[in-house]
């Protein structure tokens, strides 16, 4: 965050950048009725804009780039003046900004916790073996079929609403979301069960806003500071150092997760091989952390997880997805 004073008279004007899927454009506009209370007078427009992950649809994030593809053209708008800032489900923020863009704010945190989906069935443990279940996520694929080898998973991109359009007409038996888009968009209904960490550990960030601006916007950093909480920042901070520290992108298996208990911040984190065959596991605390605390608190975790072996996941992981090489050829319109 960006700390430095500067003048809080209210903007006249603020344009917030978008992708422009449903549960993005809530996102936005959640934050344009934010900023609306704050500053009644500014007029807060909203930028709609279509990503390059929004495109490609028919490959798995991991073998078209990886996350970053949701965010470069709203960073190029950032850059050219179109827009002020742009917001972002932090679970798809890379977890290196490119040089001149820092996060403004994150705001406080819906529920983190993987939704299953089903219209028949009521948990992964009712599905009968050879079900289908679907996901985008090599996290959730991973923690499935080390707890339920007898399903098949298989890739499910597009947006929220598309994914529940291919499930509703039977191309799965159930699919695994996250609770914070569901409940955002209102369709809590579809949840059948929230799946606790303990079975499905969420990715770093997962259900947390960030709000992206340049880093030379002091301006914005203050009159955004209303809209941050440090409660939520600390915890997806530390998430975030875990994956930061092991290289992390969709190519590898990685999930980190910190909650608060009495003032304690609780993190673990876990690093998997895609068929769920191996599983490493780490988890460390400490007390009233600032925001140094909390990176080192990250940093705990994955060296710990290092110590383990996740390097040699991580690299292994690495090697095999630049042997199939990466195919960037949109095929059309994600969440």
């Amino acid at each position: 965050m960006n700390s430095e004073t500067h003048s809080t008279t209210p903007p006249a004007s603020i344009t917030i950048a978008s992708r422009e899927s449903r549960l993005a454009m809530w996102q936005a506009e959640h934050v344009r009725c934010a900023l609306h209370k704050l500053y009644p007078s500014c007029d807060v427009k909203i930028l709609g804009m279509t990503t390059r992950g929004d495109q490609i649809l028919d490959r798995t994030l991991s073998k078209v780039g990886g996350k970053g593809l949701f965010v470069k053209e709203l960073e190029a708008a950032l850059a050219d003046g179109r827009a002020d800032l742009a917001v972002h489900s932090l679970k798809d923020v890379p977890m290196e900004l490119p040089e001149g863009f820092t996060l403004g704010a994150i705001m406080e945190r819906e529920d983190p916790r993987d939704a299953f989906v089903s219209p028949h069935y009521a948990s992964l443990d009712a599905l009968p073996a050879g079900s289908i279940v679907g996901t985008s996520s090599l996290r959730r694929e991973a923690m499935i079929r080390a707890r339920f080898p007898h399903l098949e998973v298989r890739p499910l991109r597009g947006n929220l609403d598309t994914r529940l359009g291919k499930l509703d007409r039977g191309e799965y038996a159930a699919i695994i979301l996250a609770a914070a888009g569901l409940k955002r968009l209102g369709l809590e209904a579809r949840i059948r069960a929230l799946l606790d960490p303990s079975e499905s550990l969420p990715a770093a960030g997962q259900g947390a806003l960030g709000i992206e601006i340049r880093a030379d916007r002091g301006d914005l950093a203050a009159w955004l500071a209303p809209l941050h909480d440090e409660n939520t920042a600390l915890a997806v901070e530390a998430e975030r150092a875990v994956s930061r520290a092991l290289g992390g992108s969709c190519e590898v298996p990685l999930a980190a997760h910190a909650v608060w208990r009495d003032g304690v911040l609780h993190l673990r984190g876990a690093v998997s091989m895609p068929d769920g065959k191996r599983v490493l596991r780490a988890e460390e605390s400490v007390q009233a952390p600032d925001l140094a605390a909390a990176l080192a608190l990250g940093k705990r975790v994955s060296s710990d997880l290092e110590a383990q072996g996740a390097m040699d996941i991580v690299g292994a992981l690495t090697t095999m997805s630049r042997a199939d090489g990466p195919n960037t050829a949109p095929s059309g319109p994600k969440s």
